[in-house]
């Protein structure tokens, strides 16, 4: 029998996921189809008793249902637990456990581009105080990256990251002054907010002028696939990274959960890359 799995989010017409997911279920000839459901703000607990009713095998979530969606689960992974945001269900007969991939994926992403080995020696900032930051900024010190700087305009925000999170981190909140002058000290720079999505792309979410020759700069936005942040980073010798691994990544650590089988990622991105167009807009 075909199992049945999907993401569920408000809106969610945009989404890849289910061309990407059943492009993976027909190559490994798996016996499964992944369905787009929009659910309303208010639907969320019966959108998991229905995931249950149905035995739907596996679920995404997506904005703005992440938080929301933990109530209604039966288990939560720490790291999950600990960012306080769900995107991967799995129903493991009847028990559904809730798991955060966004994370591990954008990190086994960066570390195509650096290795884990010079990522947790390296100063890291993360731009942006967020829902993603938040996730990001967990899962680095969770895998040992001990060195993690935040600013924003709400030091607030970035503070409350600090202090919620579990494991051990050296990290410091600044203003956008104050990073910008000591910018050229990080070897890592994450831009997590959507300062340069499409169709603002000329819009930068902090000055490249001290970005460091050399340096690793990366954005979780992935349309346009370069932001005006990486070209102008790129061109002051960074090395740049855009977000479409992060977005393949946490796909294909869902579908491991599911299956079993960590899928070929480089499938993934050509597809998503050709569904996109290549396009920078």
């Amino acid at each position: 029998m075909e199992k049945i799995y999907g993401v569920i989010g408000n809106p969610i017409s945009h989404s890849m996921s289910p061309l990407m997911h059943n492009d993976l279920f027909q190559f490994y000839k798996f016996s499964g189809r992944y369905h787009a459901f929009h659910v309303e703000n208010g639907n969320v607990g019966a959108a998991i008793n229905g995931m249950r009713a149905l035995g739907i095998a596996g679920m995404n979530v997506t904005i703005p249902h992440k938080i929301a969606v933990i109530e209604f689960l039966d288990e939560i992974e720490e790291v999950a637990e600990n960012i306080g945001a769900v995107n991967t269900i799995v129903n493991d007969n009847g028990k559904l456990i809730g798991y955060n991939t966004d994370g591990l994926g954008y990190l086994m992403s960066l570390t195509k581009i650096i290795s884990i080995e010079d990522l947790r020696n390296s100063k890291v900032l993360l731009i942006g105080a967020g829902g993603a930051a938040r996730g990001l900024f967990i899962s680095l010190a969770a895998n040992g990256v001990k060195n993690i700087d935040i600013v924003n305009r709400t030091l607030k925000k970035a503070e409350a990251i600090q202090k919620d999170c579990r494991f051990e981190v050296s990290s410091t909140a600044l203003t956008y002054e104050e990073a910008e002058a000591k910018l050229g000290s990080y070897k890592v720079i994450i831009n997590t907010t959507s300062v340069g999505m499409h169709p603002n792309i000329k819009e930068l979410p902090i000055s490249t002028q001290n970005i460091a020759h050399g340096s690793v700069v990366s954005d979780i936005i992935y349309n346009p696939l370069q932001t005006g942040f990486l070209l102008e980073a790129k061109e002051r010798g960074a090395l740049t990274q855009n977000g479409l691994g992060m977005f393949v990544y946490q796909g294909a650590l869902a579908f491991e959960k599911w299956t079993g089988i960590f899928p070929d990622t480089d499938r993934m991105e050509k597809l998503v890359t050709n569904i996109l167009g290549g396009k920078t807009c």
